[in-house]
């Protein structure tokens, strides 16, 4: 098991939808983002929504008409989803990055991969081989949309490396950065209220440093005209089209 599995498996995955803000206020904003990307309704259209998570993405996508694959390699994250989806035309897949093509047997309009999805890959080759997968199950015409943090650009130092995520009365998150050449290792400190007072754990997981000039351009390279800039939250937004 890759250490990013068992870091959500164990550590994240029962808190993610909390450390997000709650399912309801992670879908309307997953609402928002498409509608600011360009994503509008449609008819008869496919998508993928790679490391879905709880599924906001995929419940917006769905909402808005897509049928929708949403692929995640963590249960309890694809059980949340399933929970939430109603009867919304959304086909959960239990799988990782590195298996996309079988999770996409058929040509879809628009491939995502949202919240640090891609920084969660082992290596830049992974990132490179799963840009050909996605060109090879994109429909002519169809979109790449992904978002991710710039850990290459101006690296954190000293104390500005641990990070408040969430807080309440009865849990709180902080992330501590510790950079290295190729990767930021994330360390996850969770403490939680219990019946003998606040009890701490503590994991830890690799994520890659990626350029999003050089995801870009190489996207281009490949036959998928890129942009990356500004996104919410302090994320990086890398945006391809494959051509006609």
């Amino acid at each position: 098991m890759s250490k990013v599995k068992s870091h959500y498996d164990q550590h994240l995955g029962p808190i993610y939808s909390w450390m997000t803000g709650g399912v309801p206020a992670a879908i309307e904003r997953a609402r928002e983002e498409l509608a600011t990307l360009g994503v509008v309704a449609v008819r008869d259209r496919r998508a993928v929504d790679l490391g879905c998570g709880f599924g906001p993405h995929a419940v917006a996508l769905a909402d808005l008409g897509y049928r929708v694959i949403a692929v995640d390699s963590c249960p309890a994250l694809l059980q949340e989803l399933e929970a939430a989806r109603d009867n919304r035309p959304i086909e959960t897949v239990l799988s990782d990055a590195a298996d996309f093509p079988a999770a996409c047997p058929a040509p879809v309009d628009l491939v995502l991969c949202m919240g640090d999805t891609l920084t969660h890959l082992a290596t830049p080759e992974a990132v490179e081989k799963l840009f050909g997968d996605i060109k090879s199950c994109l429909a002519p015409g169809g979109r790449f949309i992904a978002t991710f943090r710039d850990y290459c650009t101006a690296p954190l130092q000293g104390t500005s490396r641990f990070i408040p995520v969430r807080s309440d009365d009865h849990r709180i998150l902080t992330a501590f950065l510790e950079y290295g050449e190729q990767h930021v290792m994330v360390h996850d400190i969770l403490q939680q209220r219990g019946p003998s007072g606040w009890e701490t754990s503590v994991s830890a997981y690799p994520k890659l440093r990626l350029d999003p000039s050089l995801l870009a351009a190489r996207l281009t390279e490949m036959g998928m005209p890129a942009e990356a800039g500004a996104a919410a939250r302090g994320m990086v937004l890398l945006s391809a089209r494959l051509g006609e």
